[in-house]
């Protein structure tokens, strides 16, 4: 339950954690030192300091009290001579008990003088930081004696502490720098790597340390034969897509030559009829593998490219509702063509199964989706990710009435939408009731 509690507030990137395993052991080892050395370190020394001053202030309380009135001026005199102290007898004044909070010897001062010197007042350790007053009382009167701090406890000793949170900082931030110096390596190879799933070449040369030299080398050759195996995969499939040509053409080029009668001519439009079928499904089907690896990134803004393609819809006699819209401008590096394609293909879909056709734009931080939706029948939940596949028609449960296609809208939208690092989602219109696409596109 803590570790769960915990784990909320733990850093979520690499270099956080990483500061955090430095600074936890820096942080911990000033407070041991701090606390379990420094505290118990100077309570020792001051406790033996004040074992001394302790027996010579009983000196003091004797002399006050056991010697004759007339000689105990002379005997205070050259008590304060001998040790250094400046006592005062009959002070008209108790001295009282102060004493700064960071102050952890002169906590044992007080408690020293308490417990050993029977009659003191108050101890003052405010008024002159170098100097400890008290005042105590005898059967003589007020004593007030003052000495230097240095006999009571050791000098500066909160230069171990002000050394100790130094030297600590100062190794911060030499950790930090070195730690930001060994993570840039791993930045660079996380951007070049979420750049090529978004479609994007960008340059990278591996760095840092042999481990993340070679993460970054494997990486380069795995972009290296993914890059050959679509290049092969497009040349591969134009040349397929020719040579399937050549032979339609002449297929079509031979029916248009039959002198045919009119029973015949049925036959032979409906053979017309499937030549261009085969047609259409060569060009779909090399339009989704030849894919967007010829086309450059460019930054448009998203705004522009929706109303765009509203306007080429229209053009090809399909009416598009604008729906949300933002304001201001929703700039993004992409493959336009490509995305544009993708748009298109879900607007003719629209169009093809609904009678009315909706397309908004939202613009979120990290991503931005345009959707498009319909008030058709729409896809069953279950059948929405066998939808996305290639060769997929869901006309049982569509509208046949507009027309069937060959099964690659959805798929060659899908499938740019990965080149860009995003996705398609289906889902229901709650405005229209029909089908609803997102185009979910990474900022």
């Amino acid at each position: 339950m803590f570790f769960a509690w915990l784990k909320k507030y733990m850093p979520r990137g690499l270099y956080g954690r990483a500061a955090l395993i430095l600074l936890v052991p820096i942080v911990v080892l000033q407070l041991v030192v701090m606390i379990a050395f420094s505290q118990r370190y100077f309570e020792d020394i001051t406790r033996q300091l004040m074992s001394g001053v302790v027996a010579e202030l009983k000196l003091y309380v004797v002399s006050v009290e056991e010697l004759p009135a007339e000689q105990v001026p002379i005997a205070l005199e050259e008590l304060d001579t001998r040790l250094g102290f400046v006592s005062e007898l009959g002070a008209s004044q108790a001295v009282l008990d102060r004493r700064d909070w960071l102050d952890v010897s002169g906590r044992v001062i007080m408690s020293e003088l308490r417990d050993g010197v029977p009659g003191v007042e108050g101890v003052d350790l405010v008024e002159d930081s170098g100097r400890v007053s008290l005042s105590l009382m005898t059967d003589a009167g007020r004593l007030r004696v003052d000495f230097r701090r240095n006999r009571a406890s050791a000098s500066n000793p909160h230069q171990l502490l002000v050394w100790t949170v130094f030297t600590g900082i100062v190794m911060t931030i030499i950790a930090a720098i070195f730690l930001r110096n060994q993570m840039r390596p791993i930045r660079q190879l996380a951007r070049a790597a979420e750049a090529f799933g978004r479609g994007q070449n960008r340059p990278y040369r591996p760095a840092g340390a042999t481990e993340v030299r070679s993460a970054g080398t494997a990486f380069l050759n795995m972009r290296a034969r993914i890059e050959r195996q679509i290049e092969q995969r497009t040349m591969m499939l134009s040349g397929v897509s020719h040579d399937l040509r050549t032979p339609l053409t002449r297929m079509r080029l031979s029916l248009s030559m039959l002198d045919a009668n009119e029973t015949d001519a049925d036959e032979i439009a409906e053979m017309v009829r499937d030549l261009d079928d085969m047609e259409r499904l060569i060009d779909a089907f090399l339009e989704f593998a030849r894919g967007d690896s010829t086309e450059d990134v460019e930054e448009i803004d998203l705004r522009d490219f929706v109303l765009e393609a509203k306007d080429r819809a229209e053009r090809g006699g399909r009416e598009v509702e604008i729906g949300e819209l933002p304001e201001e401008a929703i700039t993004l590096r992409c493959r336009p063509v490509s995305l544009a394609r993708a748009l298109d293909n879900l607007l003719s879909n629209a169009q093809r199964y609904g009678t009315n056709t909706r397309l908004s734009l939202k613009g979120f931080e990290r991503s931005a989706v345009i959707s498009v939706e319909d008030d058709g029948p729409g896809i069953a939940a279950e059948a929405r990710d066998r939808a996305l596949q290639p060769f997929v028609r869901l006309d049982q449960a569509r509208n046949q009435d507009k027309g069937s296609g060959v099964g690659l809208g959805l798929a060659i939208a899908h499938d740019i939408m990965r080149r860009h690092g995003g996705t398609l989602r289906l889902g229901e219109s709650e405005v229209m009731g029909g089908l609803k696409a997102d185009l979910v596109v990474p900022r």
